[in-house]
């Protein structure tokens, strides 16, 4: 399965600053987990998760969106590949739930491993997508995200 590359510097350069906007929540609201009094910890952690689960399930939507073109492009996929994307496609919404539901230092922990898994499980299906170039981009900000995760979960 490979999908065409972005080639255009623009559209490139769009979704990179898009990627790195969407930290900005989760630097923001980890170090407000330092800095507010501890009656509002408990807001700022729900916040944390809500948005750490949220792209979670978005990393894992990815691949619904990569099987549908794969499969309506008329590409030669096998169809165990299509299938690896839909059945991951489902998982990272499934382990990112108990996060939510966890005390909030142990949810904020489970969602930053959660956000590395999908990395190192978008590492390997990337590739076979053909979307390889984009995998720095995915340590960076799954890097941030994660260690925002991990900074938030210590100051509670």
């Amino acid at each position: 399965m490979s999908l065409t590359p972005l080639h255009d510097a623009n559209d490139r350069a769009l979704v990179h600053t898009l990627g790195y906007a969407g930290l900005i929540p989760f630097v923001l609201l980890a170090l407000l987990l330092w800095l507010v009094e501890p009656q509002l910890q408990a807001w700022v952690s729900i916040a944390l998760a809500g948005y750490a689960a949220l792209i979670v399930s978005f990393l894992g939507g990815i691949h619904w969106g990569l099987a549908w073109q794969a499969g309506h492009d008329g590409a030669n996929t096998a169809r165990h590949a299509l299938r690896r994307h839909f059945i991951w496609g489902v998982m990272p919404s499934l382990l990112a739930w108990p996060g939510l539901l966890m005390p909030a230092y142990a949810g904020l922990a489970w969602l930053g491993f959660m956000l590395v898994l999908c990395y190192l499980v978008d590492r390997r299906l990337y590739r076979h997508a053909g979307l390889a170039d984009w995998l720095t981009l995915r340590f960076h900000l799954s890097a941030v995200a994660a260690l925002s995760c991990f900074v938030g979960a210590a100051a509670i």
